[in-house]
């Protein structure tokens, strides 16, 4: 690296450093053109940190843990949900199922059952408070373990919940660059995840545990490719565990399995991702597909079975109406920075007259339901750059379609985009930071014309995307 690159590099990684001691330390939420201008500009160093060919994967991987660590003794400001976080843990700790019971029943009777109860229920706010938790089991082992180690202190388990989320992004930058190795894709692409201010600020700075997710997927996935299946299937489970999101990718998994993925994925894929014919005669065909049919089954069996036993030390009979009412609520109550969902509002209003939230909540679910399927069947997903881009889209409909869309969730579609060719989720969690304007009016109300312009941004780049690619593979 030479002298002059060295010290652009410095200079970046200052005014970076600088930019995220500010957001961790100094800003509310309420301040969105403060919060704005930091996040453009720590855009724009990241964009210049990625474009410098010189650095090496140990310089970026560096420099991303280093911004982390920025955030360690900082209480998260865009987001409350850690409160809920503490207080599940602790409840686990004092022997209470999370599952059973609301905080506000607990601060309604005057009966403080943990450490900081009325801090936390003040803290997580009366909608939170007033719900069941939607948190998986290994969720909650996460927050069992911020508990173990600190049950009287809330910045104590605010600084362990930290970690573990720091610690999953590291496993994340280990198992991205293994897999993107054996894809023959550039390692490199890893970063366009792990030093995104966005992935930054709203996973670390802000304590939602989508990193821990994501690490299960990723190692999941590079278990798939060598061809461990059974643990990738435990894997996948975990993941789940963490965040239900990865249950809509289990469909897709079809084509790999059965139309050739195993054999397919035997060698190193290429970058052009052409498929790989292999010639059999229709008996040794029948076979072959029966064979990796069991296969299929068997990874899906394994897959809800290991989810379904981590769910088991919590198990009830209120467990199930307890947790399916609290996740309804995404599809028939909540509603934030959607996209045609907002359309199909405005509709509503305008032939019925009141808000249609159930009944659209529903046919967005089937709509989902319906291109996942399509997808797994039709599209190909033979290789395991195909799979990732099914993921992918198949996620990215579900979020074009939802009610409710909040910030942390493209962490997903991000690190996805890493190993394709389509980079819209980056474009994405630049112009997300617009949602946030609805909590600078009090009380809060969307700008929708801020997230049409969001949306209209990230639907224009993928359709450039789509285009520009089309046209390169007729080129080919």
């Amino acid at each position: 690296m030479s002298f002059v690159s060295k010290n652009k590099v410095t200079l970046l990684s200052l005014i970076s450093t600088i930019l995220y001691f500010l957001f961790a330390y100094f800003l509310e939420r309420t301040a969105f053109y403060e919060l704005t201008f930091l996040w453009v500009f720590l855009f724009g160093c990241f964009y210049l940190l990625m474009k410098k060919n010189t650095l090496s994967f140990t310089n970026l991987a560096s420099i991303s843990i280093l911004f982390r660590l920025i955030f360690l003794f900082s209480i998260p400001n865009l987001s409350q949900d850690f409160y809920r976080f503490i207080w599940d843990g602790r409840m686990i700790l004092e022997g209470f199922n999370p599952y059973l019971s609301l905080p506000e029943t607990f601060i309604q009777q005057g009966f403080y059952p943990i450490s900081d109860a009325s801090e936390l229920y003040h803290g997580m706010g009366e909608l939170n408070g007033s719900h069941y938790t939607n948190y998986p089991p290994l969720n909650q082992l996460c927050f069992l373990i911020a508990a173990l180690f600190s049950s009287k202190s809330i910045f104590g388990s605010v600084i362990i919940l930290r970690l573990l989320i720091i610690l999953a992004d590291i496993g994340i930058l280990y198992f991205g660059k293994k897999l993107l190795e054996n894809l023959n894709l550039p390692v490199k692409n890893i970063f366009w995840y792990a030093l995104n201010p966005f992935v930054i600020i709203e996973l670390t700075g802000n304590l939602h545990f989508e990193s821990v997710m994501i690490f299960f997927l990723i190692w999941g996935l590079y278990k798939l490719q060598q061809q461990k299946w059974i643990l990738a299937a435990i894997l996948i489970a975990c993941s789940i565990s963490i965040k239900l999101i990865p249950l809509l990718f289990l469909p897709l998994f079809y084509q790999w399995f059965v139309k050739g993925g195993i054999l397919a994925n035997n060698i190193k894929q290429p970058v052009d991702e052409k498929e790989i014919i292999v010639i059999k005669t229709p008996l040794k065909k029948w076979i072959s597909a029966f064979t990796e049919m069991k296969k299929l089954l068997l990874f899906y069996a394994i897959t809800l079975g290991t989810t379904a036993l981590f769910f088991l030390p919590f198990y009830t009979s209120k467990l199930i109406t307890n947790y399916k009412s609290s996740v309804s609520l995404w599809f028939t109550e909540f509603e934030f920075n959607a996209s045609f969902y907002y359309l199909f509002r405005a509709i509503g209003f305008l032939f019925r007259g009141w808000n249609e939230i159930v009944l659209i909540g529903k046919i967005t679910t089937i709509l989902t339901i319906l291109f996942i399927i399509t997808i797994s069947l039709f599209r190909k997903n033979i290789t395991l750059v195909q799979l990732i881009t099914a993921l992918l889209f198949g996620l990215c409909f579900y979020y074009f379609t939802a009610t409710t869309v909040h910030p942390w969730y493209l962490a997903t579609p991000i690190v996805l985009s890493v190993f394709t060719k389509y980079k819209f989720p980056i474009v994405w969690s630049l112009v997300i930071i617009l949602s946030y304007q609805g909590y600078s009016n009090f009380p809060w109300k969307e700008n929708l014309w801020l997230v049409a312009i969001e949306y209209f941004v990230v639907f224009s780049f993928l359709i450039y995307e789509i285009k520009k690619i089309r046209v390169t593979k007729l080129t080919i």
